[in-house]
């Protein structure tokens, strides 16, 4: 099994899509073994978006990063990086697949509702970020 990061970001969760988006993860046989919602600070969203930082999008992807909460999960499944990704769509819902979350709801390029890891060793940085191990509870997971 393989996991993956999946954010349901701001305009997602003020635009009240997040059971929508859920249960379209959930339908393409993922398993959600972790959820949580917050509230990102400019420094936690600085320090997750750092591969970014000098970009001329950064100011503006932190400013909407944190200007609402977020949903952040972990996903479970085989090929859970390369699926999930799938599932997404493009970056900008324009360009994106029909069925895929962005070409659902997305409104643009910047403000695309989800988040998830590109490779899977982002996967296991970015769940780290939000997660300790004992908050992961899924098929692999064995507590103790």
């Amino acid at each position: 099994m393989e996991r993956t990061l999946a954010i349901l970001k701001p305009d997602c969760v003020k635009g009240n899509l997040t059971g929508k988006v859920l249960d379209k993860i959930i339908q393409a046989g993922f398993s959600i073994i972790a959820l949580k919602m917050i509230q990102m600070t400019p420094s936690a969203a600085r320090a997750f978006y750092a591969v970014h930082e000098g970009k001329n999008f950064f100011p503006e992807l932190i400013d909407f990063m944190t200007e609402a909460p977020c949903i952040v999960a972990v996903l479970e499944k085989e090929n859970a990086v390369e699926d999930y990704r799938a599932l997404m769509g493009a970056t900008d819902p324009q360009k994106a697949a029909a069925g895929t979350i962005r070409k659902e709801f997305a409104e643009n390029i910047s403000r695309n509702v989800v988040h998830g890891s590109d490779s899977r060793e982002n996967a296991k940085r970015e769940v780290s970020f939000f997660f300790s191990e004992s908050e992961l509870v899924g098929a692999t997971s064995k507590p103790d």
